[in-house]
């Protein structure tokens, strides 16, 4: 069909795919009107029509209202304009969409109940802002208006769980379980006391940074007396003692004494909490980053040396200890 050709309503439509009902209500609301009218009254479409018909039904295939159609076709506004916004639009759709398929595989691999599952649609909807408000309260409440360790309230902070816009199953569970613990008024209570005695040592002058290389020493002493089946209380496990003893005295400009080695464990001892552990665990697996290592039985073995190295004999089950020292 050129531009000299007309053709009629139910031309139109077979070439178009679009029934007559619905091109004769473009024609009548002015959207396609017809090129010219026949004499006996029928409605007659040239090319150009056809064309524009084609971008209504494009558009209207996008989703795109009818008041923002007869915009664009009034260049009133422009197609770049609308294009980018639905695009945005549909970005959120999108994001909303997989954010359900993942809340609804989460609920049928818990096999949650409708109290969990309202609650998981709730928190897996938040901004990421409001996700992050959830933490910045956690740490607002346990280290707030006390002087603890600024290395530690800084790494908090600085690692905010950020679901991504297609997250997993297991992303979704660790969010759930993440929020759970983060409101648990006694991992609250016992992150407090973590904050207090932090407190207590910087205002004593003693450094409460987070020593990387510190925390790395004791890993790789432990770890290789794990591996060799050394008891914390057995005497071959008293050099491993000994070389760890003179790591924090020279770390913390310490004597290298019982006193000294008393201060370690009750380091330790305040951060025996394995959901401190836990806490790390499962923002990694929010955020997708490398899965912590766990340090429990590496700080536990320690933990009983350091016990047994005092009462001079014998042994006592290993705790958990997953902070740095």
């Amino acid at each position: 069909m050129d531009d000299a050709t007309l053709c009629t309503i139910g031309a139109l439509a077979e070439r178009t795919g679009l029934s007559v009902k619905t091109i004769r209500f473009y024609s009548d609301t002015g959207i396609v009107p017809p090129t010219e009218h026949s004499p006996a009254g029928y409605r007659l479409y040239d090319t150009h029509a056809m064309a524009r018909l084609e971008l209504v039904r494009t558009l209207r295939a996008l989703d795109i209202d009818l008041a923002t159609v007869r915009a664009i076709l009034a260049r009133e506004v422009s197609l770049r304009e609308v294009a980018a916004a639905h695009a945005d639009a549909l970005d959120v759709q999108i994001r909303t969409l997989r954010l359900r398929r993942a809340v609804l595989r989460a609920v049928a691999e818990r096999e949650s109940n409708p109290e969990e599952m309202e609650l998981m649609n709730e928190l897996i909807n938040l901004s990421e802002s409001e996700r992050h408000r959830l933490v910045h309260d956690f740490v607002d409440e346990t280290f707030g208006a006390v002087d603890a360790n600024p290395a530690v309230v800084e790494l908090l902070r600085s690692s905010m769980p950020d679901l991504p816009a297609d997250p997993t199953t297991e992303q979704v569970t660790a969010w759930m379980d993440l929020v759970e613990l983060v409101r648990d008024e006694t991992f609250r209570a016992a992150v407090r006391r973590m904050a207090e005695y932090q407190a207590r040592e910087r205002a004593a002058g003693d450094d409460t940074g987070l020593h990387h290389d510190l925390t790395e020493a004791v890993r790789d002493e432990v770890t290789r007396a794990l591996a060799a089946g050394i008891d914390p209380g057995a005497a071959a496990a008293r050099p491993i003692l000994d070389r760890l003893s003179t790591r924090y005295a020279e770390t913390f400009g310490r004597p290298d004494d019982s006193a000294l080695r008393s201060w370690i464990l009750e380091r330790l001892e305040v951060a025996d909490d394995p959901r401190v552990a836990r806490y790390w665990q499962l923002v990694s697996t929010v955020n997708d980053w490398p899965a912590p290592a766990d340090l429990g039985p590496v700080f536990g073995w320690f933990a009983v040396a350091l016990r047994e190295s005092h009462r001079g004999g014998g042994s006592e089950p290993a705790h958990d200890a997953p902070l740095r020292p």
